[in-house]
């Protein structure tokens, strides 16, 4: 096989997973609380360095070619966005560490996008399209009067006719990069994690946190990630046509 062919071709496949995680970032540039993707790449070892049994059968200038690009597992950035004012009391944003912690189905998840709700039986939930409790600091969902009016001060505490009836958790855990992502903005920590602890953030009641993503950075990463890709692919299509013109020129004058 031509080797400039499979470099060319980890080039497409690494600029075109790089470009879907753009576009994703992109498209969540208004989605309460969003994280965005980076994705990583790595140096490809070529098959001699990987197999020292082979390097004998191998080429040494092929060899400073190297073997191309390979994915890493996608990184997340856990950068604070900005704090938007909304007025509305039962917005909540976290200014430093931590997140909230809401219960879907049997799993305790993170998150940081705190547009609160009280349904009618008086169940402290999330907005969006699937609605989870909200927590608090001691793990158990909390519970609202949902006639009363309700504030929430810079600890967590929530007041309803002047009285604390609840407390929001706010939570964090020791390493970040082994929380996965579960859909609306949540997160699963993983066994690595480490147990979930008090977060030291102050809650902002009437804010909510906007994503981390900047459209007009992310906008260029695209063109230029779309730039890469279509190089790549035309290299495919060169070395396609030198391929052919050895076959069936070359090949006839000898």
């Amino acid at each position: 096989m031509n080797y400039g062919l499979y470099l060319s071709a980890t080039g497409v496949m690494a600029n075109s997973y790089r470009q879907d995680v753009i576009a994703n970032n992109l498209a969540n540039a208004e989605s309460t609380g969003f994280k965005r993707d980076v994705p990583i790449f790595q140096e490809r070892l070529t098959e001699a360095q990987a197999n020292r049994a082979l390097a004998r059968r191998s080429n040494p200038l092929m060899e400073n070619l190297g073997g191309g690009l390979k994915l890493a597992p996608t990184a997340i950035d856990f950068t604070a966005g900005d704090l938007e004012l909304t007025g509305r009391t039962l917005d909540v944003g976290i200014e430093g560490n931590g997140f909230f912690a809401v219960r879907e189905g049997r799993q305790t998840l993170l998150t940081r996008d705190g547009r609160l709700l009280i349904d009618k039986d008086g169940n402290l939930i999330t907005g969006g399209t699937n609605p989870a409790r909200v927590l608090d600091q001691q793990g158990n969902p909390i519970q609202l009067n949902p006639n009363l009016p309700t504030q929430i001060d810079e600890t967590g505490q929530i007041y309803q006719q002047e009285q604390v009836v609840g407390r929001l958790g706010v939570y964090d855990v020791a390493d970040h990069r082994q929380l996965m992502k579960m859909g609306e903005g949540r997160f699963l920590a993983g066994p690595d994690a480490g147990s979930m602890t008090q977060g030291s953030g102050l809650v902002r009641s009437g804010f909510l946190e906007r994503a981390n993503v900047s459209p007009a950075s992310e906008l260029t990463q695209l063109i230029e990630t779309q730039r890469l890709l279509e190089a790549n692919a035309n290299m495919i299509r060169y070395q396609d046509a030198m391929l052919g013109r050895l076959v069936n020129d070359v090949g006839k004058i000898g």
